[in-house]
């Protein structure tokens, strides 16, 4: 096995490899020189798309028609979308890998997944009229360029809002790049345009000249953390400026007289150009090393280097990382080098072993921890095994040393093995495997169909598998050839009771396929009311969802779907609904209320509750301001109960023509007397409430506080309102009206139908203990004991001693000479004396 430097090259002070991944990786009959080639960050899916400002060979086998296709780094294809949706503007990967496709006339398609969904958005800012020329991306958003120079950004896919960017000098563009929002200074994105011999700087609020005047500049490129700028001159050369444009870093002299096809940074420290066949890698200070292919070749950056796609190979070009560098560099003498050698050593079972551990003691610890380091940046596995088992020997001769790190790496190295292997075709390196995390991993092995690898790795890394399975039934019902049947039961057999599975989404999959009677059997095993109801509602089983929302218990699940069915369903058929269900019927009843009466006597009428419905026509002849229209209700009350014979009916259709003859003494009593208000007193002009509209009793109450006892009595006597309830409501009005002559002619009386405890009671509470204090002694069948409390109450603290000496209580008599005071106790202290002696 040939060591790692075999492959590596030195750029100035630095070393660069170019480690082969995958071999045949394209058909020979695709001539990618033909085709737009981009690559997904992280070392994600290629999209392949015709260039259509090239003539390419016909060849009678192939198809006509337009697609975009996507593969693997390996050249496995992935999936083909077909295109016929105008010509393709821009065409680039997002960070979590969604395709996004921008038309001429600013459409914007972003394919969410790998399986040919997508989300359209459209640019607007003019684009359509006058179109869009190229676009550069970035991780989360992309700009546009207008023909007529007018910049368009995109900041987020998740949700898309076009921005118009401070507009540029119309001249022709040149070239241009991007410098995403995270790493400008401005902390948005920044647009660079070649535009004449000089470089303007473009964002939201200026384009700034930026007074270079060695263009024109043919290429454009940001390294991946916006820290430095390449520019490529008509002449030839490259410039590389710092990223706050302070200081001019290196010039290199390409001495080639064509212009390269593309330039891109190869990580943070060295640029490539690109010509049909020949790969220039500059690093710091112009120093310069050259590739050479057979094929025409594309770059596809990334954060940490350069893939380098041919037909016959893609390829990984990157600096060394620092620990491999110090592990392999010819001569090395580190102790991770040593450490290396030792176990190598110690494989040929040599005593020369023992003395490299013995040399490098000091610094065992350090080398173990570069060989893990080394291990984890490593793409052969032989030389993986090779520092994992140096590392390992190192441990074993350290007293203390933590274990995590190696058996991280053991972890990592396992699954980035399996992904890299050519049918799967993921290439991550470990540092992009940090930067994209475990899950997103997982995430973009789902999307490729890979379930089982996928499967394999959340478990082995401990991760939540829910939406693997969820992702793989979703496709089942999309691509499968079997019945609906046996889709279903093979669903359910692998998932059904795993945690976190939502059958709603795989039902919602098979329903956008057209595979309703397939959606609702996964419904079923959906536990979740919640979203079974709104999907059921979407696929018109409206009565399913009535039916699921009743069984959830959840009123408001329950309204949400009468409601849609009130909006979707005509009056008639939301009726014979909702009739078959008491719950239904009864919330549609408590929530219409008085907001839609129409609707709810149409409910009545429907269900044959003829006593509900009179009712409801009484409420609103009450309510009416006008008496005609009362009496009109009424009559509506009335005619709604014929037929009915029941005892209910009998009462209720009393109750009506009570009701009438109620109206009617009232609107005699508004013309007698006049408009009133709602305290029965005289109105200036027109009163805001009048007699018409109250009950009986408040009649009578309003009569006698106006004084019209003859018309209340008139009112008592026409109802057969018992003599105790007008009395009551005699007394409460004469109170009210603080009408206290006639409370105590009242007091005259023997006898009262309510007693006499309830006169004192409401006029002490109105304030009036004298005329109070007259309904004391006719309260005869209370005990001297409440009745020296009602004189107390009245502040008569003499007429409650004499009541406790007439009653001959002592006891109750000294408890209010206790209360007294001045004369008062002096009366009742001759009270208590003559109750002594006697």
């Amino acid at each position: 096995m040939s060591k790692p430097t075999a492959n590596w090259e030195k750029l100035g002070d630095k070393f660069y490899r170019k480690i082969q991944l995958y071999t045949a990786v394209f058909d020979q009959d695709l001539e990618l020189e033909n085709y737009n080639v981009v690559g997904a960050p992280y070392s994600g899916a290629v999209a392949v798309y015709r260039d259509e400002n090239k003539i390419i060979t016909y060849r009678g086998g192939q198809a006509n028609r337009s697609s975009i296709d996507i593969y693997s780094c390996a050249g496995k294809l992935i999936r083909r979308i077909n295109w016929d949706k105008g010509t393709i503007k821009g065409l680039g990967w997002s960070e979590d890998e969604k395709l996004l496709v921008v038309t001429e006339d600013g459409t914007v398609r972003c394919y969410y997944d790998l399986q040919g969904d997508f989300i359209p958005f459209t640019l607007g800012h003019g684009a359509d009229e006058h179109g869009v020329q190229s676009c550069k991306f970035y991780g989360s958003g992309f700009v546009a360029l207008l023909g007529n120079n007018n910049l368009i950004s995109v900041t987020s896919y998740t949700e898309p809002r076009p921005k118009l960017l401070a507009i540029p000098p119309t001249e022709p563009v040149i070239s241009w790049g991007v410098i995403p929002p995270a790493y400008s200074l401005s902390r948005s994105v920044e647009v660079i345009l070649a535009i004449g011999e000089t470089l303007y700087v473009v964002d939201a609020t200026e384009a700034e000249n930026r007074n270079f005047d060695a263009g024109p500049f043919r290429h454009i490129s940001v390294s991946p953390r916006g820290e430095f700028l390449s520019f490529y001159t008509d002449d030839g050369k490259v410039w590389v400026v710092s990223g706050d444009w302070s200081d001019k870093l290196s010039e290199y002299d390409s001495k080639v007289k064509t212009v390269p096809k593309d330039m891109q940074w190869c990580g943070s420290n060295a640029v490539a150009l690109a010509w049909e066949d020949e790969v220039h890698l500059i690093g710091p200070n112009g120093a310069v090393t050259k590739f050479y292919y057979d094929a025409w070749i594309h770059l596809l950056p990334d954060m940490d280097g350069l893939r380098l796609l041919t037909n016959d190979v893609c390829e990984y070009l990157q600096k060394v990382p620092d620990a491999s560098v110090e592990v392999f560099r010819i001569g090395s003498d580190s102790p991770a080098a040593n450490l290396l050698e030792a176990s190598s050593l110690l494989d040929q079972k040599s005593p020369k072993a023992d003395d490299l551990i013995q040399l490098i003691r000091p610094s065992l610890a350090e080398a173990v921890d570069t060989c893990i380091k080394a291990a984890a940046h490593e793409y052969n596995i032989h030389w993986q095994k090779q520092l994992l088992r140096a590392a390992s020997f190192g441990k074993s001769v350290l007293d203390l040393y933590s274990s995590d790190d190696f058996v991280d790496i053991c972890d990592t190295l396992r699954v980035l093995n399996a992904v890299r292997f050519y049918e799967i075709g993921l290439p991550i390196s470990y540092e992009q495997y940090r930067r994209l995390t475990p899950e997103k991993l997982v995430d973009r092995l789902t999307n490729r169909n890979e379930y089982l690898l996928a499967l394999r790795v959340a478990d082995y890394l401990h991760l939540p598998t829910n939406h693997i399975h969820g992702h793989w039934a979703q496709q089942k019902v999309r691509v499968s050839a079997d019945t609906e049947e046996q889709i279903c039961a093979l669903i359910v057999k692998k998932l059904h009771g795993k945690p976190g599975i939502s059958f709603e989404e795989i039902a919602r999959a098979a329903y956008d396929e057209g595979r309703v009677r397939l959606a609702t059997e996964l419904l079923n095993y959906e536990p979740r009311a919640g979203k079974q109801v709104p999907l059921l509602l979407d696929m018109k089983e409206d009565n399913i969802a009535l039916d699921k929302a009743i069984e959830s218990g959840d009123t408001d699940l329950v309204y949400h779907v009468l409601l849609h069915l009130r909006e979707k369903l005509p009056q008639a058929s939301f009726f014979r609904v909702i009739n078959s269900r008491p719950l239904a019927s009864a919330l549609v009843e408590s929530s219409v209320g008085d907001q839609d009466q129409d609707l709810l006597r149409a409910l009545y009428y429907q269900d044959d509750r003829r006593i509900d419905s009179s009712n409801l026509l009484l409420s609103q002849a009450l309510a009416q301001p006008s008496l005609p229209a009362a009496f009109d209700d009424i009559k509506k009350a009335v005619t709604a109960l014929k037929g009915n014979r029941d005892a209910a009916s009998t009462f209720q259709q009393q109750s009506l023509d009570d009701a009438q003859k109620l109206l009617r003494m009232q609107e005699q009593f508004e013309k007698d007397l006049g408009p009133r208000d709602s305290a029965g007193s005289p109105s200036p002009g027109a009163a805001s409430t009048t007699f018409i509209g109250l009950s009986a009793h408040q009649t009578i109450s309003a009569l006698l506080r106006l004084g019209h006892t003859k018309r209340a009595q008139k009112v008592q006597s026409e109802f057969k309102i018992p003599e105790k309830t007008y009395a009551w409501l005699r007394l409460r009005a004469l109170v009210a009206a603080r009408h206290w002559t006639e409370l105590e002619e009242l007091g005259r009386a023997k006898k009262s139908p309510i007693g006499w405890e309830p006169y004192f009671n409401e006029v002490l509470s109105a304030g009036n203990t004298r005329v109070a204090s007259a309904f004391i002694s006719k309260c005869t069948g209370l005990s001297a004991a409440e009745r020296v409390e009602m004189w107390m109450k009245c502040g008569l603290v003499v007429r409650a001693g004499e009541e406790a000496s007439k009653a001959k209580d002592r006891a109750l008599l000294e408890e209010v000479g206790v209360k007294a005071s001045g004369s008062a106790k002096i009366e009742i202290e001759r009270m208590l004396g003559m109750m002594g002696k006697r």
